[in-house]
């Protein structure tokens, strides 16, 4: 007779039977001088001629970040009377801003709301009274060298620089390394030049992907001895970093060896250098290491993989084709918000201005979400900025919304996606809507704490959140703007429901066994409290992802008073993550109790029990 598994959700029992299952986290390096420092590449020590034996950077399994969705996605109303802005530049007599930034559809409210490259007239920037000029720029480094050029050049009585740049825009969970480096340069000319982060334009949410074979997808561990083009401790890095944990897999830092047992790099100039390395099978002798120890042997690697963004991702699939989206920003669509970054003694002397900009942003955020001729008006203004050679307004837009395609190997890929924000989104974004924690702080921390464990030589530390965020200009915004509603805002009725259990839907599956009970109780003990904030701060970055919460008890007293114990304690769970922070959680947690039915090891010990005793917590990608 077939054995069936029982298993009860939410108090109830049924039969089932479930299967087990970090644009931008690049390390910068010290700024050798205050302006035009020389750029330096990471990890760049060669290892040629080295003995067997010797010890290099030992690969290991990048730290777990748990990534939960934004809660809920519902389109403002805001904009009223709707005009498009002008193209002809404004006469503005305001002095000049400038913003560097890569191209990502992210910021198609910001183009919206700029009119084109520089501020035209009819334009909300225009309205507001800000004259603000965009520039494409893809290297970190001249990001940074624009901030710094325009700190010196402030901090000797310009009061309004004509070099450099007023502001930056990043991914965000990319910003505790840029900012690293950045601040510890900017404290030379003094300590209220600190760059700061301010706002935000949107979010990725799908464009930014790993991309490998299919295989790799459908088993993680094929992914052992693959090598993988990207910009190193880049966003799109951290999200191989973050699918490597979820699955128990090594991470090689170091990209000058092949380790087998890891995933390995090649370190490319940009993102669309990422793209290039896997298109033409760009290939290497590397030196074999093993457990962090050099073996003497040789191999040469073929690049089989890469992480980019659109326009990335999408040469990939015209040129060459034949990988598939394994995991992106559209199951983590909390973890990579843009952020505006800026000098913060600049921004306090002219917050007006900077207010103005982001109350310019926010509008035209809601313009786009609400109208096409908004949108076809953004694209058009991105290919102006970007000046992508080979696109056009219109490959802006669909890649805007994200589309599946077909690749020049005839096989189905997910391509782009990107969100807007507006201040109600930015007020989410910061914890500033009351019952929400901030997905900013727990993205900006976690990726931090990612590439220090990777790379603790290199970036032993970073600011803290409290030391580069100031809230208070999207505070601001937010009170002169009134009551608006955001796409984070959960819509009035019940949401979306929460799809049932498909193990091939599986994102990532932790074991919490730090959360502990009283005994035969669903009461946390007081050590426990540490460990809740810990997994809030993990799924506060989570994205695209419905939670499970799943309890599990050791063999202790009778199956059916272990069942019901389990999932007490699962729900207490549950209960204290919407009680802290509810409007992030609404309507997507489900609890599943498996009682003493599913050990992870034999109850032949009180120390096997206690292993047994546990709260796992489970991401399932949303269809």
């Amino acid at each position: 007779m077939m054995e069936s598994k029982v298993t009860w959700i939410s108090g109830s029992r049924i039969e089932m039977k479930i299967k087990p299952l970090g644009k931008f986290l690049i390390f910068i390096v010290i700024l050798g001088a205050v302006v035009g420092g020389a750029r330096m590449f990471l990890g760049e020590k060669g290892l040629s001629g080295l003995i067997p034996g010797r010890s290099t950077a030992e690969s290991m399994v990048p730290a777990k970040v748990d990534l939960p969705r934004r809660p809920g996605e519902q389109i403002p109303d805001s904009v009223r009377d709707l005009s498009l802005p002008g193209k002809a530049v404004s006469n503005s007599d305001k002095p000049e801003m400038r913003m560097l930034l890569w191209a990502w559809n992210s910021q198609m409210g910001l183009m919206f709301a700029n009119g084109g490259a520089s501020t035209t007239k009819g334009s909300f920037m225009d309205k507001y009274g800000v004259n603000l000029k965009l520039e494409r720029q893809d290297m970190v480094d001249k990001m940074q060298e624009g901030l710094v050029t325009f700190a010196t050049e402030y901090s000797q009585g310009n009061k309004n620089p004509s070099t450099g740049a007023h502001f930056v825009a990043i991914m965000g969970d990319g910003a505790a390394a840029f900012l690293a480096g950045l601040n510890a340069n900017l404290k030379k000319i003094g300590p209220e030049y600190q760059a700061k982060v301010i706002a935000s334009c949107g979010y990725s949410t799908g464009e930014d992907k790993f991309m490998g074979p299919k295989a790799w997808k459908d088993n993680p561990e094929a992914s052992k001895g693959g090598l993988v083009a990207g910009v190193l401790r880049d966003g799109d890095w951290n999200i191989a970093q973050k699918w490597l944990g979820d699955n128990g897999l090594k991470n090689n830092p170091d990209e000058k060896t092949w380790d087998p047992d890891a995933l390995n790099w090649v370190a490319a100039n940009d993102y669309l250098d990422a793209a290039e390395k896997y298109i033409v099978g760009y290939s290497e002798e590397r030196d074999v290491v093993r457990n962090g120890k050099l073996t003497g042997q040789k191999k040469r690697v073929t690049v089989q993989g890469s992480v980019t963004w659109t326009p990335g991702d999408v040469n990939i699939a015209k040129k060459k084709g034949g990988i598939v989206s394994i995991v992106s920003t559209k199951e983590y669509s909390s973890q990579m918000p843009n952020v505006i970054i800026g000098i913060d003694k600049w921004m306090k002397e002219n917050r007006k201005q900077v207010e103005s900009m982001i109350r310019g942003i926010s509008d035209g955020g809601d313009a786009v979400s609400l109208s096409s001729d908004a949108i076809r008006r953004a694209g058009e203004i991105s290919q102006e900025v970007y000046n992508e050679n080979g696109a056009d307004a219109e490959y802006w837009v669909k890649y805007y919304s994200g589309a599946v395609e077909v690749d020049k190997t005839n096989q189905p890929i997910e391509l782009g996606g990107s969100d807007v924000n507006n201040v109600r989104d930015m007020e989410y974004l910061f914890g500033l809507v009351p019952g929400t924690a901030s997905t900013f702080e727990a993205t900006y921390t976690k990726f931090g704490d990612v590439v220090v464990q990777q790379y603790p030589d290199l970036v032993p530390s970073y600011p803290s959140v409290s030391q580069i965020l100031d809230k208070s200009y999207v505070a601001a915004v937010a009170r002169i703007a009134g009551t608006k509603v955001g796409r984070a805002d959960p819509t009035p009725d019940a949401g979306r429901a929460v799809p049932k259990p498909d193990p091939s839907r599986l994102v990532s599956e932790k074991v919490w066994k730090n959360i502990k009970f009283e005994t035969g109780k669903a009461t946390f003990t007081a050590s426990t409290m540490s460990e809740l904030n810990k997994l809030l701060q993990d799924l506060l970055i989570a994205s695209g992802a419905s939670v499970e919460i799943h309890g599990h008890t050791d063999n202790v007293g009778e199956p059916t008073s272990n069942m019901q114990l389990s999932e007490a304690r699962a729900f207490a769970v549950k209960h204290w993550l919407e009680k802290v922070a509810g409007g992030n959680f609404r309507n997507r947690i489900k609890v599943i109790a498996h009682g003493q039915s599913e050990p992870r090891v034999p109850n032949t010990s009180e120390g096997n029990r206690a292993i047994n005793r546990r709260v796992e917590i489970r991401l399932l990608a949303n269809k």
